[in-house]
Order: structure tokens, then sequence, then C-alpha cells
């Protein structure tokens, strides 16, 4: 096999670091001056290079070599893994896929190994899982320099027995840095951390976030030899955040390594003076935002109990500027349309932020994307967030508004201006769009008035990465504001360049930088499948225990494929399509003097158990599983659309038809 010579060149420096990491230039040499001393004293002999060649095979050398050149780590190092099923076994029933890394010997790399876990004491009296039982996991996600990587999932234990390696590249092209080598000093200059977070998945595939923290990888600079080992301590998020979850042991390791380390004192003075000026800055801000509130107040009284939020605090606590949670995010080739982002965002779970007492209060946690997106779910604020990214990604003005529902609930959705000034709101929850057109209160009471179709109901402020606006009109209601956003006499504007010094890209370690989206790796076809088998089984058993026979008809269920597919379509798109060819396809299925009945429902996870009694909950959808008459035939048909993130919007429609007998 001939290689092509640029690709011999990287072999050879590659086998070439190796065999010094080993050092087996040392090895040969004590090889060949023991084998000199055994075999050339008596006779004087010449000794020949299969002579030598044989000693190393014997010692085992040879053999040591070749087991440290294979260069190749476990596909789910280096790429999402498929996302959590319902039910995860620990067990792998096949063995791991080994896929070879691409290394480019002209780059840096820094190896990070977690070496397991340990004090992850809420943990402590977990029985070990038995072989291919169901349990409770950990995966621990990273985000570096723009790029992800997923751990195989572990038995959530007091020591969790993490063995995963992620090979990060740390000067990469696609950031805008040169091809040559970095150097040790280029590279203490970047200060982007590695972000971690750590996902607890349940039994039902539920997930939790268990802690999130951002390592700071510089101090191996300074290490000697390259390689130096922490032990990282996780605390928890939200109401926890001052409480210790555990310890992981990492290991962090240069590639190639460095011909010239840094001394302690340098990587420590550096990280002082980035704390010193990043604390400057915020410092400098918070003096301004005290300024510009005082300002807001005295322009009306009332303003004290608008919703004008400066700060929110993230999952580990600390309070960070709004605009910070918000920044250009483009999908690249994973969505294509601004309506398909707000689809998108839609289908992620919705929770609330928990809370350990009563008192009906809301706990407040804006968490980062990567927290956001690992968990699968958030709340509002986390979606609006990720939709105005998307959308500001897509070119539009977007702005995240701030203000109250019905009832006087906080609420938070997204906002965009448009070149013509149409206003229209974006709720982030469940994709839908409305245009807002103000109300005059000064016209005559017979004027014919817009309706508002929207639920909100009061607007305090809006925001995106680099403005800040109050509302300062007389009446917060939003049905009467006026989104002329260049009249200070209506938005009360914060300092632009106040912003840019606390949010990137003026800022520096202070906030988090945003991941890149990944692809699905849920195989829409085969989960539609798994689900209605599952489907099937469920409604036959429900109806074996009501003394009824369940007779199922596959064509009538290949017929109800595609009004899934047009509500997903009228979802997405807002556009109702193909329901003619559907209805005309359905009444030739049934014969004439039969009845047709059919229930779709939409959910956003994949688990066909906790569906199925959703869906007997609703009158309508158990008239028709538990259907009573003569030739009575069952349909289910079940549709998933995959979205990024492993995100999914699942269709199921329950259908019958039977003999109408009076």
């Amino acid at each position: 096999m001939s290689l092509p010579p640029e690709k011999a060149s990287e072999l050879k420096q590659i086998i070439h670091q190796q065999l010094l990491k080993m050092d087996v230039h040392g090895r040969i040499r004590e090889v060949l001056a023991e084998t000199i001393r055994e075999e050339l004293a008596p006779e004087h002999q010449q000794l020949s290079t299969e002579d030598l060649i044989k000693a190393l095979r014997q010692r085992g050398i040879v053999d040591d070599v070749m087991k440290e050149l294979k260069f190749v780590a476990d596909v789910n190092e280096m790429e999402r893994t498929s996302a959590p099923k319902p039910s995860t076994h620990f067990v792998d029933r096949e063995p791991p896929v080994l896929k070879k890394t691409n290394i480019d010997p002209t780059r840096r790399y820094l190896y990070l190994q977690v070496l397991g876990g340990k004090a992850f004491l809420e943990h402590l009296q977990e029985p070990e899982p038995l072989p291919g039982q169901i349990c409770s996991t950990f995966t621990l996600c990273l985000h570096f320099r723009n790029q992800r990587f997923r751990s195989k999932p572990v038995p959530c234990a007091c020591e969790p027995d993490f063995q995963d390696g992620f090979l990060l590249e740390i000067h990469k092209d696609s950031l805008g840095d040169g091809s040559k080598m970095v150097d040790a000093t280029t590279m203490l200059s970047i200060c982007d951390p590695v972000h971690m977070v750590l996902i607890k998945t349940d039994t039902f595939g539920e997930t939790t976030l268990v802690a999130s923290y951002f390592l700071e990888w510089r101090s191996v600079l300074a290490a000697e030899n390259g390689i130096t080992n922490v032990a990282v301590e996780l605390l928890g998020v939200g109401t926890e955040s001052k409480v210790s979850v555990g310890v992981l042991n990492i290991r962090l390791e240069m590639y190639p390594q460095l011909n010239k380390t840094l001394s302690s004192e340098i990587t420590s003075t550096q990280f002082t003076l980035e704390r010193q000026k990043t604390a400057e800055k915020e410092r400098l801000f918070l003096v301004y935002a005290k300024q510009w509130w005082r300002e807001y107040l005295q322009i009306r009284p009332t303003h004290n109990a608008r919703l004008v939020k400066i700060f929110a605090q993230d999952e580990n606590g600390v309070n960070r500027p709004v605009c910070s949670y918000v920044r250009p995010l483009r999908a690249g080739r994973l969505l294509d349309t601004p309506r398909q982002a707000a689809r998108f965002v839609s289908v992620l779970g919705h929770e609330r932020a928990p809370v350990i007492g009563g008192g009906g209060g809301k706990q407040e946690q804006w968490c980062t994307l990567l927290a956001f997106l690992c968990r699968n779910k958030g709340d509002c604020e986390d979606h609006a967030n990720l939709l105005c990214s998307l959308l500001l990604g897509f070119g539009l003005e977007a702005f995240v508004c701030v203000g109250t529902k019905a009832k006087g609930v906080p609420h938070t959705w997204v906002m965009t201006c448009g070149s013509d000034e149409t206003i229209t709101f974006w709720e982030s929850l469940t994709g839908h769009r409305y245009l807002h057109r103000p109300i005059n209160p000064d016209d005559p009471p017979l004027a014919e008035q817009p309706k508002p179709l929207y639920p909100y109901r009061t607007i305090g402020c809006i925001f995106n990465h680099h403005k800040f606006f109050g509302n300062c009109q007389p009446s917060d209601a939003v049905e009467v504001c006026v989104f002329d956003l260049h009249d200070e006499s209506k938005w009360k504007p914060m300092s632009g360049e106040a912003i840019k010094s606390v949010c990137p890209p003026g800022a520096t370690s202070a906030v988090p930088p945003f991941p890149p989206l990944c692809a699905s790796t849920i195989d829409a076809a085969v989960t539609s499948n798994e689900i209605e088998v599952q489907l099937r089984i469920l409604v036959s058993e429900h109806r074996k225990d009501l003394g009824l026979s369940t007779v199922w008809d596959d064509q009538l269920s290949y017929l109800l494929s595609p009004a899934l597919a047009a509500y997903e379509l009228e979802r997405t798109t807002g556009v109702s399509a193909g329901n003619e060819e559907f209805q005309d396809a359905v009444r030739r299925a049934v014969p004439d003097g039969h009845t047709f009945k059919g229930f779709p429902i939409h959910f956003v996870h994949r688990n066909a158990r906790r569906a199925f009694a959703t869906c007997l909950r609703s009158p309508f959808c158990e008239e028709i599983i538990c259907c009573r008459g003569d030739q009575v035939r069952l349909a289910v048909r079940v549709r998933v659309f995959t979205y990024p993130e492993s995100a999914c919007a699942v269709w199921i429609m329950f259908a019958c038809k039977y003999r109408s007998v009076l």
C-alpha cells in the first residue's frame, strides 16, 4: 500500500514522537549493551541487525511499540452518542466500534482523560446494578472551542466508573487561527475554558442537570512533561450551587509535547490579570446599571413594579447581564428557515427549575446554552434565549421580551422587528407566531380596534446581544405598546458600549462561548416503528382486560401517514396541505355503512407507555381504543420527526372503523 508523501511524513512524525515518549532509543541501547556482553565476549564474532531484532523481540520491546502505536478512539468519544433511550442498559451488547482519529502532527491537541469519580455521596446507598439491569446513568458532556464531546453513560454510583478520553484541538482554522504549530505563550492567551456538564438520566429516560463546571486547562502549560492531574470538585446547580456533588479525577496532556514549558509564576500571573480585568469590567458595568436604573425610576415611580431584568442567575448561581445569554447562532445545515428554528426550540422539553419546599415561588435559573441542550429541556427563558439567538443567526432583528402573561405570571418570549416596522411575537414554547397591532387608547370609543390573539399582558424590557431597552411608556400593557425603539420617550436604551464591555466579543473568560448545534442521532423510521409496535401491544393488552378482541388494519394504519406529515408541516410553516387526499383515501378505505374515527396527538418524548397513559385520559381517544361494535378494525400510526440535538416531535394517530348498528 503506497501513501502520499504528506501522509507518509505525518505518519513518520507520529511514530517518532511515540518512540521518544516511550524512550525506545534508551531501551535499545540497554539491549544492545546486554547482547554484546552475552554473545560477543566468547568468540568476538560480528553482531548482525537480525540478531539485534531477535533480541528486541525476545524482550518484548517490539510488541510494546506496536501496541502503543494504535491511534484509535472510541466513536462515542469523538461524536455525540445516540440519545438516551427510555431504558438505558449499562452493559454493552455490542463490542465498541473503533474509529481512527485524524491527528494532524502540525496542530496542538489537549488530551483530556476522565479517570473515574468519587464522593458522589447522593448515590452512597445505591446497590451495584446487576448485569443487564436498567439503572440510572451519568453522562459527561464537554464543549471546547466549537468542539463537542459526550462520554459513554456510566451507572450512577458513589464512585462512578468514568473512563473516557477526549482529544481537543486547541488551534482551529475555523476559529481564524493560523496553520502554524502554536507555542505555549500563544496558548496561554487562549482563555476559552473547557465547559463540562454532568447529566443524570433516570430509568425512564428523564434527564437532570447535576453540575456545570468550567475547567481551566492552561495549568498543563506549566506542568513537567506536559502532563498534569487535577481533582475537579463539582458543585450542584440552582439552590444547591454551593453544595459539592462529587469529584472527578482528570488528567490533561499536551500533544505533541511542548519543547519549552512555562513557569507556574507566568501562568498564575496571567490568570490573576484576566480575573482582575474581568472583575473591573463587571464592576464598571454594575455602576452603570445602577445609574441607569435610578434614571429609569425617576421617569415614573410606577416603573419600580415593571419587569425590567438587567441581570439573571445562571445554573451556578452567578449573576450575569441578560444580554450575555443571547448571541447570533448559526445552525449550519441543520435548520433551513427561521420557522423551522422556532419549531426545533418548541420541541425541546419545558421544565421549570426545581424548588426545594413549597410556597409557590418560582426559582430563577437561566441556563447556559450547553447545559440547556445537553439536558434537552429548560424553562421559558432558556427557550426564548435560544430562539432569539437562532433568529439573529438568520439575519433577523430579534429581541427577547420580558413581561407577564395571564394572571401576572412572569414570562419571556421573542419579538422580531421587520424592515417595514412589522412587529411579530414568537412563542418559544409552542412555535406560534403573532402579529402585533397596537391599540390606540386615544381613539374614539366606537372605533374598531384590533383584537390581540397573543397571551401576553405586560412587557417590562427587551434585549438582545448588544441592545437593551426599558419600557417607559405610560402603560406597560402589551396591547397598547408601540415598538418604536428609536423613540427614547417610549424605550429607554442602555449604552451599547457598556453592554459590549461585558458581552462577547468584548468580554473574555467571564462569558461561556456558545456551542455548535449537533445533528440528530435518532433514526426516525426505526424509532417510529418501535413506538408503534409498543403501542399495538399496549392497546391489545388494554382491550384484553376489557374482554375485547383486537384486529389491526395495516392498510388503514398506513393511510394515516399523510395526515401526520401534514400536521407537522402546519406546525413548522403555518401552511396546511394534503388534507383533501387524506380524506379521499379514508373514504375509499371505509365501506358504506361503516364509521371512521381518528384521534391525532403530539408528544416531544419517545416513551410509548407514557404516551399511551396520556391518550387514555382523553375521552375521544379512549372511545377509539375501547371501541365496541361489529367488524371493529383498529389502526395506529406513529411518525417521529427529528430535529438537531436529538430533539423530536412524535405524532401518534389512533383510528378505528366499524359497522354502525342502530
